[in-house]
């Protein structure tokens, strides 16, 4: 190819055509197959928790900015060096190094595209679940697709400032291993670095290509799985311990743990009408027994009810209602002793030889029970009622310092709140430890990332043009 006196323009399109030439006539085609193989092994590692958990989705965007920092790397690390002496003849002949540059920029951005396009192709063929909604554009594919390939053609730009640094390609391939070792070492995302060392991410591609794609996968608000897992291990361990009655309680009734106060407000019981509690009565063989009881001698069972209606002991009782509204115990008394049904039946004398089933025949004589048959009784209450009960009660207060020696094991503790709450919680708990800054969710620091690996783009283009530019000292002009 010979140059004579063109234009900076002119010669760009005909550098370009002659890369072209090269990618179909000297087989640099071939970066295409190698992308698309790569992408494919990268792919079924990473799929199963790329955009699925926190420590997947860091994982997986650490492997695809190594793939597009590979690709990028290997796309010119030998365009240069390898046709050293025709640049300078062409040089001498009048061509300018900015247009041979810029050339490249455009033929390694063209090959960039390409393979980041294989990438994704290959990637979502693997099984790589990718989100659909986009945080700049409207679709994610078409951002993280900006992404890879700005972390690609930047990485292309670092290896053809290194090619026109070597003087041949034995060298630039020898230079090539230690300069993806400082990329992925020092991308500040993977390693923890010695605080000395943290500067030195500031001039790796890998450190803006790792923030822009944890950011744009939400990494933040991934789940973390490790604690997930870490906890289903756990499950047959056994723990025990010595612990006081009183330890005991102050754990149930600490209303600030979210698992125990979701435990306290289970509900047990349900709402039941009188004609429901009289039919299980019946069927009970204990029930049955109990009515064989006999009651106290020369009383009637008015006796009994207006003890119940006077005594102050038994307020609770007569207050105590059926349902909602419903009707009070003392209003049924009330209500009873109104009618005349009611007013046999309490005129019903009570001897040693009246028995419980006596009193309840003559109440269903009286048709009362048929009329509440269907008043309501909420027979609900929580777990949390019971332990404040329990906690108010003067013996168990005076067994407070009591021990209790406790063997079990971690699955039959998680039982009592529900294993998926726990792990829930303790993942949440995780993931708000392991938030970072740097990979919060919005536009902004996308767009801000973009620049950093342009200006990464642009400088290492211009360190190859001035390293080219004393390519021959004895320039002819």
């Amino acid at each position: 190819m010979t140059i004579r006196h063109r234009g900076r323009g002119a010669q760009v399109f005909i550098c370009l055509g002659k890369q072209l030439r090269m990618f179909v006539y000297q087989n640099d085609w071939k970066v295409l197959p190698m992308a698309a193989l790569i992408a494919g092994l990268v792919g079924m590692v990473v799929r199963k928790g790329l955009f699925v958990n926190m420590e997947g989705t860091l994982m997986g965007a650490f492997a695809m900015v190594c793939v597009s920092i590979w690709n990028g790397c290997f796309n010119s690390i030998q365009v240069i060096c390898r046709e050293r002496e025709v640049i300078k003849r062409e040089h001498r002949s009048g061509m300018h190094i900015s247009s041979y540059i810029f050339s490249h920029m455009l033929y390694q951005a063209l090959l960039c595209l390409a393979q980041t396009a294989v990438t994704l192709y290959v990637t979502q063929l693997v099984g790589v679940k990718y989100p659909s909604e986009g945080l700049v554009t409207r679709f994610f594919l078409i951002d993280f697709g900006i992404s890879m390939f700005l972390i690609a053609y930047a990485s292309d730009m670092l290896s053809l400032w290194v090619s026109s640094l070597a003087h041949t390609t034995t060298t630039a391939m020898t230079i090539m291993p230690f300069v993806l070792i400082f990329q992925l070492v020092f991308s500040g995302g993977m390693l923890t670095l010695p605080a000395w060392t943290e500067p030195l991410t500031h001039f790796t591609i890998s450190n803006p290509g790792l923030k822009v794609v944890a950011t744009q996968a939400n990494i933040n608000d991934r789940p973390y799985a490790t604690i997930s897992n870490l906890v289903s291990k756990m499950r047959d361990s056994e723990i025990g311990g010595t612990v006081t009655v009183g330890q005991v309680l102050d754990l149930l009734q600490d209303a600030d743990n979210p698992a125990i106060a979701e435990l306290r407000a289970k509900e047990l019981g349900r709402v039941l009408t009188l004609g429901e509690i009289r039919a299980a009565l019946e069927s009970s063989e204990t029930f049955a027994a109990f009515r064989q009881e006999h009651i106290m001698e020369k009383v009637t069972l008015g006796d009994v009810f207006e003890i119940l209606q006077t005594s102050e002991d038994l307020k609770e009782i007569r207050d105590y209602r059926f349902g909602d509204p419903g009707i009070t115990v003392g209003g049924f008394l009330e209500l009873l002793a109104g009618t005349e049904p009611g007013k046999a039946l309490l005129a019903q004398p009570l001897t040693r030889q009246t028995t419980v089933g006596d009193v309840l025949d003559a109440i269903e004589a009286s048709g009362i029970a048929d009329q509440f048959a269907d008043t309501e009784i909420d027979a609900r209450f929580t777990i949390g009622q019971i332990v404040d009960m329990a906690a108010e009660n003067g013996d168990v207060q005076a067994q407070r310092d009591q021990k209790i020696t406790v063997r079990t094991t971690v699955g039959k503790l998680m039982d009592l709140v529900g294993e998926g709450r726990v792990k829930t919680f303790l993942a949440d708990k995780a993931a708000e430890v392991s938030y970072v800054e740097d990979y919060e969710y919005s536009q902004e620091n996308v767009v801000s990332y973009w620049l950093h690996l342009l200006l990464f783009v642009v400088g290492f283009a211009a360190l190859a043009t001035i390293t080219l530019e004393f390519i021959d000292k004895d320039k002819r002009l």
